[in-house]
């Protein structure tokens, strides 16, 4: 490394935690973890969590020479095509667990997490999530799990519950300010009955995953070409807000819980890695630093990031009142943000939807 550059390649993304925020790896296979990838990412790169989901476990299965030679024999072991595909790979999500327990310890709870979907299937089915997060958070048997429920209506009825329960979550498919503010809701009932039903509230940690590309691609489609301006502007504003309200919310209406001992839900940025190449392509990462906040990357942004991304300091709390102008004049263009989350978050259902069932044919 040339020391003109003043910064080596794995302590910009270091930098980052020097600021309060988490980077999570948005990626899991067998091959990063027997390679090693995975354990020198943490160490090198800082990575402080991992998360999965259908589409991730799609392609690792169909591409990773070590899920094809485990799979024979669990197809005859097994009935199913989910139980199989269980079975495959949460052992890799316990060793993933397992790599980042020291940092979990180390952090008292607030770091070190992966998480694991319950079913896609099961988006509309309150009963149905809640038992099948109670089963997963039984089988996979690390305190450092977090079992990711999606932010529909019932999802976030089961949050509650899930919460209560005593379970970590990271409630996923968020796109709205709307679905924001219900999710803290919910999870704070959650934490307030634990408390009424004098049960500890302490090592209960959740997130609540605000996707954030997708929301450009959409918004940018609709506006007219007078409005040029405001493309690739509107998912970067809206997380500026979201980050605010949540810094009034965990300063009102979540403190009496946590002088009770409980962490409040940190929001996590998703969907991070831009759609459109004409952007900056670690932007999503660079202009969402913010304390006590979470970015889950892939791939190919973790790299980009650690060969030319810039920390250049919390940005989440630069220039707050310009991303409100942002909203306002996309709202005088046209642009409902909580209808373009609506459309998102069906398509982001479907789209789940649609990898589980090419996963489970797979692995049948």
């Amino acid at each position: 490394m040339n020391d003109a550059n003043n910064v080596c390649e794995s302590s910009r993304l270091k930098s980052i935690a020097a600021l309060g925020q988490q980077i999570w790896l948005d990626n899991l296979s067998r091959e990063l973890l027997d390679s090693g990838e995975l354990s020198r990412w943490i160490s090198d790169d800082g990575i402080a969590g991992v998360t999965s989901n259908p589409a991730i476990f799609y392609n690792a299965i169909r591409t990773d020479p070590a899920y094809q030679a485990a799979l024979p024999a669990l197809r005859a072991a097994h009935a199913d095509a989910e139980t199989c595909f269980e079975a495959l790979v949460l052992p890799d999500i316990q060793r993933a667990c397992d790599l980042l327990a020291p940092l979990y310890s180390s952090s008292q709870g607030v770091a070190g997490f992966v998480s694991f979907e319950v079913s896609p299937n099961l988006a509309h089915d309150v009963v149905g999530t809640i038992i099948s997060a109670q089963r997963l958070w039984k089988a996979i048997a690390r305190p450092n799990v977090m079992i990711k429920i999606p932010a529909t209506q019932a999802g976030i009825q089961a949050l509650e519950e899930v919460i209560f329960a005593g379970i970590n979550v990271n409630v996923t498919l968020i796109f709205s300010a709307r679905q924001g503010r219900m999710v803290r809701a919910a999870h704070r009932r959650g934490l307030q009955r634990r408390i009424d039903a004098s049960l500890p509230v302490d090592g209960i940690a959740s997130v609540a995953s605000v996707f954030i590309s997708r929301i450009d691609a959409m918004v940018d489609m609709q506006l007219p070409d007078s409005a040029a301006m405001l493309r690739g502007k509107a998912a970067i504003a809206a997380a500026k807000i979201a980050y605010r309200d949540w810094q009034q919310d965990t300063q009102g209406a979540f403190a009496p819980l946590a002088r009770a001992g409980a962490q409040p839900q940190l929001l996590l940025w998703a969907s991070t890695g831009t759609k459109n190449p004409a952007y900056r392509d670690v932007m999503y990462v660079e202009d969402l630093i913010g304390n006590e906040t979470v970015n889950t990357v892939p791939d190919a942004t973790l790299a980009a990031f650690r060969d030319h991304g810039e920390a250049r300091g919390t940005t989440l709390s630069d220039d707050v009142a310009a991303a409100e102008s942002v909203l306002s004049e996309l709202v005088a263009h046209g642009i409902d943000l909580e209808e373009v989350g609506a459309k998102l978050l069906i398509t982001g259902l479907t789209q789940f939807e649609e990898a589980f069932v090419k996963l489970l044919a797979l692995v049948e």
